[in-house]
């Protein structure tokens, strides 16, 4: 076997041990490559490390069924997982006790429960218990349905996915089975269009050298093809059904783990030991395309694949105010139990005083004691004042909550007719976060782009060509097509291809059709092409709409149409792309035997390659400037002349390179640089990676908002970055931090803080000292990050000892988890200073660590946005989790807590449903504990002129229904429609979503207000009808109990309900119908509960026999009441009356003052916002991943009749003679 043609492929250090994962040693370039059979005693195999203990035997399920591994409560489990997957949280047998264990840790239930026991006792009991018990197990099923239903959902989607059908090796066939039949072991037979059930080493596939093209689109969105290629001695030696049958292989590899991009093993068969990468691992979840038939053994199956060991668990999410509300329900459980704690006191001192001074009625108190006076007492008391925090409020909570879902799903703004795909809010309970949200994590591709490329204009000899337009078949000729639709086409630039007389525009469009990777076959008349990106079929593409039509290739020729002449080129190399290079060339000679080399590349690396720099060459650098300015993706196009004698020599050291087995790779490169010198510049192209519709205006809405927003993807760093330059995430004026000035930064923190340390002051001192660096320095700053950096920083420290930053050793694992928490910190503090952060090459467990740093140590309210499998683990792990809906792939969506269409439908969703349901809620709480307080604070009033007895000051009925319908129906149409300006608006000023971010609605300190005003409302109720009743008032005897007590229930019934009335900014119809109802309620409630005929059917029922009728027929109380209104409504009115008049509004208060009187929008919405300089070019357009290029030369990628296609084009045909309209070649061609 000839060394020019071998790959050594070494055994891989694996990429956690290392820096840098080193590559296989391969070939680049030659006529054939195929990967060897290296014997044990040249091969030397590193020793496997403890961590590779993953046995996997073909076709033995016997062997893998032995092991067992270590469960939960000393059980045990089997080690290699079934391929059967459970994502939700109950089953039958669990659903009961799990939900309630759940629901018990919000402290009211907790509260209810203990308020319930107390109930039990009839002692002290005030209510019998099942009248409490009642509406907790109303609450508990509504929030136990709502999890049912969810779960049931959960449940169905495992249920689809573990039913779905392959074909397994059983004996000596294969049979159709389901997904969770899959063992590990188990050979697997894939075909077309099939979605991969578990990890899975491919063996072989009807492709050429068994290559594999998976589709990542259910896992991350991407429609690029990515390619895999199994062993050379699997491809050879399985050929058929009986050889897959005794194949009898070992794999030994590392253990399941979350890193998608890597994976290190080998494989023993028939006494020689091949090393495995990730280049022959299909990964469970992608899509096989353009390959018929593939086969794989199962590696890692269920939940120990890669995938869903990146999912995370679910996790219940609460938001801020049902936190505050857990702490609010235990400290004013505290004060009530100090207040009966005093108030029972006072009854025990007020026994034993009255005792002493009657002592003539000891023989009521001969069995009970003072003690035993206070000890019941306070029981008493505690039952009395419970009903602060009444379960209604939580049956409305709920109620509130869930309407306002039904609002984000009815929204027709949110409505993505183009595929009929609604919002969606599928969880109830989290809506008013989306208020408060600070950060905005987002995945990028399908979720801002569409991955898909447009070549939107180019300049070509010092002119610049756009004008997207669609032309009819007299001017598309070659094509032989009646209508075409084109995303190009400039009508200056298609009459200069057909008259073919500029030879630069020839070579320009020439060079589109040769130099690429693209793969093509023809399929039912038209061409099918396969692309290993989108940037590079968009380019095949507009050289085929102009004429130069790519037709087919082989191992060593190249066939194009030239405006209907059949013209083939051979290739005499191929100088592949990497993403240092950032360019890649293509070494042909032309029919009429000249050789030419021609290379595209980023602007950057080729203009310092031209052979000189006239005025085309300054035009088309004005040009690349405008593309940027439009951030397009730009790609300079270049070619030169090669002599013979020349390409002989180079042609001579390049094999010469090709079979070095040191620095092989390195010295291609310099072989690659030298050829690309003195080249000539045709031109550059611009293409438009297509955003989403609305993505800019929707980021900069965001911006405006003070929300951050982070990108975090596992795409390449410049591709990132592009896409944030387009949508205007990043801007020209920001300095972008990459990864050696973040290390500088955080380098000389790190001194700072070792050199406190080491001055033995503490670290925590050393952390509160610690300044944002160089924060005054810029303005505007973005910071942009890989995987690799993130996981070296945050995990080992790497990034600093290689700077030389680590001063000391750290002092036992306590010092080392505070330095740990240190470096953590440091660096999300320097994140949360820049305006834009952008994380590349991030794996979906990295994704998830972000966002919980984040939260970690700035308290911030998160939102994750993506539409891919391996974005479920950070939707997870955010506050809100929000899923694209699309036509391929759901499990973003089925994990999430809202489901949009489109990433601009953000806009809506927090800036107006958002803000709306921050505000509803928390002026629903503030409206509640006011009318809670302002209602039965009055019991205690009543306490100090009652002997301190804990006898009730109201009606039974009274205490029974003021919660449930005396004044829930203002406050639920507060908590339903409240709105302070229009949607309109709320987009407009997007300023009024900072409220809720810094929590200015409800807070403590809204909270004690809230509070003071019930007690002062109470008092007034009361104080005033007890002044009043001092003696007897009015022309009747009406100086009693209950007149007493309907005096100052009306007083503070009204009081109440005007106070919600001039809190109400919002007037329905609906609003005036809920005062009236409470009203009206109120009236029919008292004469049915108050009735004589009620009163003698049940006397220890209704003890309140025509009480309300003749104390309010009463003018002298009707009067009581009024004075009791109007020095409650007094103060209200005052203080806004006070604010308005000096200024002194609240934030929220001016900017809406400011969006009524403002009538136009300040942020204009525009499709293409200009950048503000030229200072930054758009990345180059080149998306695709290395190693495509030197697939082609050794054929291991062609058919022999033709290739495959990720999309066809069935409106293209080859045209094999020229059209009778269309130009002739010209001589110079």
């Amino acid at each position: 076997m000839a060394l020019d043609s071998v790959t050594l492929a070494l055994p891989e250090v694996p990429a956690w041990l290392s820096k840098t994962r080193p590559r296989a040693t391969r070939v680049e370039r030659g006529t054939c490559q195929t990967t060897p059979k290296v014997p044990l005693s040249r091969l030397k195999l590193q020793p496997l490390s403890g961590s590779f203990t993953w046995e996997v035997r073909a076709n033995d399920r016997n062997y893998h069924a032995q092991f067992r591994g270590k469960s939960a409560f000393c059980l045990s489990k089997r080690k290699y997982a079934g391929n059967a997957i459970r994502t939700a949280k109950y089953n039958v047998l669990t659903f009961l006790p799990l939900n309630l264990y759940e629901q018990f840790h919000r402290m009211a239930n907790v509260y209810f429960v203990f308020v319930i026991l107390l109930q039990a006792f009839p002692e002290i009991s005030t209510l019998p218990w099942y009248t409490l018990l009642f509406p907790l197990s109303c609450l508990l099923a509504i929030r136990a349905l709502r999890d049912l239903i969810d779960d049931i959902g959960r449940h169905q989607s495992d249920r689809n996915i573990n039913s779905r059908p392959c074909e397994i090796l059983s004996g000596q066939s294969f049979r159709w089975q389901k997904w969770r039949d899959i063992c590990v072991g188990d050979i697997v037979r894939l075909r077309k269009e099939s979605v991969v059930p578990a990890d899975m080493l491919l063996l072989c596939s009807s492709e050429p050298s068994s290559l594999c093209y998976p589709r990542w689109l259910l896992l991350n969105r991407e429609t690029n093809l990515k390619f895999r290629r199994a062993l050379l001695v699997t491809h050879r030696e399985l050929a058929s059904e009986e050889s897959m049958a005794a194949f009898d292989g070992r794999v030994t590899c590392e253990e399941p783990n979350s890193r998608m991009h890597s994976f290190t093993g080998t494989l023993r068969w028939r006494g020689e030991t091949h090393a495995l990468d990730s280049e022959q691992l299909l990964l469970r979840g992608c899509k096989l395309r353009n390959t018929d038939v593939c086969y794989g053994l199962v590696i890692y199956a269920g939940f120990d694949s890669k995938i869903m060991r990146n999912c995370g668990k679910i996790k219940r999410k609460k938001t801020k105010l049902d936190r505050m509300m857990d702490r609010l329900v235990i400290t004013i459980f505290l004060v009530l139990l100090a207040t009966s704690l005093c108030l029972a006191v006072a009854s025990g001192f007020w026994a034993k005083t009255f005792q002493e001074k009657h002592s003539y009625l000891s023989a009521f108190y001969k069995h009970t004691t003072p003690a035993q006076q206070a000890f019941f007492s306070f029981w008493g008391f505690t039952i009395l004042l419970s009903i602060i925090i009444p379960m209604s409020m939580y049956i409305t909570f709920e109620f509130i909550y869930l309407v306002n879902s039904f609002f984000i799903n009815w929204d027709l703004e949110m409505y993505y007719a183009a595929k009929d795909i609604p919002a969606k809010a599928r969880s109830t309970s989290l809506n008013d976060q989306l208020g408060q949200i600070e950060y905005i994590f987002s995945d990028k591709t399908g979720t801002l782009t569409q991955n898909v490329m447009s070549f939107k204009k180019c300049c070509i000899n010092g002119t610049i060509y756009a004008c997207p337009c669609l032309l009819q078949g007299s001017a598309l000729t070659w094509s032989h097509h009646g209508q075409q639709k084109m995303d190009f086409c400039d009508t200056r630039l298609l009459e200069a291809a057909r008259r073919d007389s500029d030879p630069v525009l020839r070579e320009f469009l020439r060079l589109l059709a040769l130099c690429h990777t693209v793969m093509v076959e023809e399929k039912g008349g038209g061409l099918v092409y396969q692309a290993a990106s989108p940037d590079e079929e968009a380019l095949v593409l507009a050289a085929r709409n102009l004429g130069y039509i790519f037709l087919s290739r082989t191992q060593d020729t190249i066939t194009i149409s030239e405006l209907g002449m059949k013209r083939t080129y051979k290739v005499l190399a191929m100088l592949d792309f990497n993403s240092d290079r950032k360019r890649m060339s293509v070494l042909v000679r032309d029919p009429q035997g000249t050789i030419r080399l021609y290379t595209k590349g980023a602007d950057t690396v080729i203009l310092e390659r031209l052979q000189r720099r006239g005025p085309s060459e300054t035009f088309t650098e004005m040009a690349l400037d405008r593309f940027a300015e439009e951030t397009l993706r730009t790609l300079c196009l270049a070619s030169k002349e090669v002599s013979e004698a020349e390409y002989g020599v180079w042609s001579r050291r390049h094999h010469e390179a090709s079979v070095l087995l040191q620095d092989r790779a390195r010295e291609l490169d310099r072989l690659y640089d030298e050829m690309e010198q003195n080249l000539q510049l045709l031109g550059a192209t611009a293409i438009e990676d297509k955003l989403q519709d609305g993505v800019p205006e929707t980021i900069q809405l965001l911006k405006l908002s003070n929300i951050k927003v982070w990108v975090l993807t596992g795409d390449k760093q410049e591709t990132a970055m592009n896409i944030g330059y387009a949508c205007k995430l990043l801007t020209d004026d920001m300095e972008v931090l990459e990864e050696k000035k973040i290390s500088e930064i955080l380098g000389a923190l790190w001194v700072s803080t070792s050199s406190l340390a080491g001055s033995g002051e503490p670290l925590c001192r050393s952390r509160r000292s610690q300044q944002r660096p160089e924060a005054s320095q810029h303005k505007k700053r973005a910071l942009v990050i890989s995987g690799d950096f993130l996981d070296k920083l945050l995990h080992t420290g790497e990034v600093l000892k290689e700077k030389g930053r680590l001063g000391r050793g750290c002092c036992g694992a306590a010092g080392s988890r505070e330095e740990a928490g240190l470096v953590e910190k440091a660096f999300v503090d320097l994140a949360a200073s820049c305006q834009a952060v952008i994380c590349c090459r991030v794996t979906p467990r990295q994704k998830a660590l972000i966002v919980q740093l984040v939260k970690k140590h700035k308290k911030a309210t998160t939102l994750a946005i993506g539409d891919g499998a391996n974005d479920v683990n950070m939707i997870k792990t955010a506050d809100i989790g929000v899923g694209i809906s699309g036509l391929e792939g759901m499990q973003a969506v089925q994990c999430s807590d809202y489901a949009l269409a489109q990433f601009s439908y953000l806009q809506r969703l927090l800036l107006i449903h958002g803000r709306w349901a921050y505000l509803r809620i928390c002026k629903f709480l503030r409206c509640f504990f006011y009318k809670t307080f302002a209602g039965l604070m009055t019991q205690v009033w009543f306490a100090f002129h009652s002997g301190f007895t804990a006898q009730p000051l109201y009606e039974g009925w009274f205490l029974a229904l003021y919660n449930i319908f005396y004044t829930a129906y203002p406050i639920l149409s507060l908590g339903l429609l409240e709105q302070d300006v229009s949607a309109k608006k709320s987009l407009e000023f997007p300023e009024l979503y900072v409220i809720g971010q810094q929590d200015e609605l409800f807070n403590y300190r809204v909270f004690s207000i809230t509070v003071l005003h019930g007690l002062s409302t109470s008092l007034v109720s009361f104080y005033i009808a007890l002044w009043a009743f001092e003696d007897h008032v009015g022309s009747r005897a009406v100086g009693d109990y209950e007149s007493f007590a309907v005096t100052v229930a009306t007083s503070a019934l009204l009081s109440v309900l005007m106070e919600i009335i001039l809190d109400t900014k919002f007037w329905t119809l609906l609003s005036f119908l809920m005062v009236a109802t409470s009203l009206l309620l109120f009236c029919l409630f008292s004469f049915l509960t108050q009735s004589i005929d009620a009163f003698r059917i049940a006397p220890a029922i209704f003890r309140f026999p025509d009480a309300s009728r003749n104390a309010l027929t009463d003018p002298y109380v009707l009067l009581v009441v009024l004075l009791s209104l109007v020095v409650n409504t007094i103060p209200s009115l005052t203080i806004r009356l006070y604010c308005t008049i000096t200024g002194k509004n609240t934030t929220q208060q001016k900017i809406c003052l400011k969006a009524k009187r403002e009538p136009e929008p300040l942020v204009e919405l525009r499709a293409h916002v200009l950048r503000g300089s030229f200072h930054h070019r758009s990345s180059y357009a080149f998306s695709h991943q290395e190693g495509y290029a030197s697939l082609i030369p050794r054929g291991d990628s062609l058919r022999s009749r033709g290739t495959r296609s990720t999309v066809q084009h069935p409106d293209t045909a080859p045209a094999l003679s020229p059209s009778p309209l269309s130009p002739m070649p010209s001589p110079s061609a």
